[in-house]
């Protein structure tokens, strides 16, 4: 039950359009994987067809959301300077992708009928097809575009647990240069029994699929969720509520949600990887973890967690480092886009991450490690050695439970 809990929890990423002006061009295009229309964004400062000179950044929403959820962060990103603390360079050209998973935001087969037309036959809406999808657009929409051939991936929740399977997955995995994995989550997929998850659904999955999806998408659990997701309640509006309902509306939603819920986990057993906790272990390239200290699912404990599973990688030179944000939930993209900008800027802009400077010593600079959001003031912190193994008997607890 905890599980179940834990999994629709971490679905309810937020959504918030940006409501600034932005100074660089984005338009938002169609692409077409295995026959399905799958909606993206790129942002950058060039015009259309000119490549930039340092390497992309995508973008991975958490679950149920669109690009806009990333329009904060993205604002904030571009308009950040590239370069070290003390020596700050002009703006680098760059781009920032983001894209809707299959069976979110705007990505949907063609003439949705609740798991029964010809272009949902046979599909399924799970970690595999979403990992597949963003691996081909990597390869076939990022890379041709760019200079570069490697890529940094940012995930927040669902996305940082895509993030880590297309670190490890042959072929993708060269590509990456680095992962920035936001209150990512170390759970995903139910395989409920009696079901693959392949549309269209039998009775009883299509009849708990249709009363749970009307019940999250109910404005009353929308706004519930909202309050437990923020820290700071002045980061939603009704707006937003509404905008989260609006997703909800087309005709695949219900069959959607059921193929998500009877979906299995991921698993890689030619990789030695049959868990979340294994797959981060074989992980060969640098990883930024940034978790909100209020977020009330992927709690930092996950976050330590992940950390102490990172330095423990065998035969792998890639740094690792670990920052927690004060009065920031689940959605660090979206509740706190400047300080997670200015870290993310930073970490991609270096070529000596280990020894980077994230977060200047707060005795010596307490401003650098402040941010002032709208709704309140965030402080970034990096969790030094002491804390990371001195774990509290709840993360020892967690952490039992996390390898089994």
């Amino acid at each position: 039950m905890h599980r179940w809990c834990f999994c629709i929890g971490c679905g309810f990423v937020l959504l918030l359009n940006f409501s600034g002006c932005y100074p660089y061009k984005t338009t938002p295009k169609f692409w077409d994987f295995r026959g399905h229309s799958v909606a993206y964004e790129e942002f950058n400062t060039k015009g259309d067809n000119h490549q930039t000179s340092s390497e992309p950044v995508l973008i991975l929403n958490g679950f149920g959301v669109g690009c806009f959820h990333q329009h904060r962060l993205v604002s904030q990103l571009m308009q950040l300077k590239s370069g070290s603390l003390s020596d700050p360079k002009e703006s680098v050209p760059r781009s920032v992708y983001c894209l809707d998973y299959l069976g979110q935001g705007k990505s949907w087969p063609t003439d949705c009928d609740d798991g029964n037309s010809i272009s949902e036959r046979g599909l399924r809406y799970c970690i595999y097809t979403w990992a597949d999808q963003v691996a081909a657009f990597i390869e076939e929409i990022i890379l041709p575009n760019a200079e570069s051939k490697y890529v940094h991936v940012v995930g927040n929740s669902l996305g940082g647990h895509l993030a880590v399977i297309l670190a490890i997955r042959q072929g993708v995995r060269d590509c990456i240069a680095s992962l920035v994995l936001l209150n990512a989550t170390p759970v995903w997929g139910l395989n409920l029994p009696f079901w693959s998850g392949h549309l269209p659904p039998p009775l009883l999955p299509r009849i708990v699929g249709r009363v749970l999806f009307d019940l999250i998408r109910d404005k009353r659990t929308i706004r519930q969720y909202l309050n437990s997701a923020y820290a700071n309640s002045g980061a939603y509006d009704e707006e937003l509520i509404q905008q989260i309902e609006s997703c909800t509306a087309g005709k695949g939603g219900h069959a959607a949600f059921a193929s998500i819920l009877w979906s299995p986990p991921a698993k890689f057993p030619d990789l030695d990887a049959v868990g979340f906790t294994s797959m981060l272990s074989k992980v060969q390239c640098d990883v930024l973890l940034i978790f909100g200290q209020c977020d009330p699912w992927c709690k930092p404990v996950f976050g330590r967690l992940m950390m102490r599973t990172l330095q423990k990688r065998i035969k792998c030179t890639a740094s690792q480092r670990y920052i927690e944000l004060s009065n920031v939930g689940h959605c660090p993209n979206h509740e706190a886009p400047q300080a997670v900008a200015r870290l993310l800027q930073r970490w991609i802009s270096s070529l000596e991450r280990a020894s980077l400077v994230l977060v200047k010593d707060v005795a010596k600079d307490n401003n650098d490690s402040l941010t002032v959001e709208s709704w309140g003031i965030v402080k970034a912190e990096e969790v030094n050695h002491e804390k990371l193994h001195t774990p509290s008997l709840h993360e020892r607890l967690i952490s039992i439970a996390a390898a089994r």
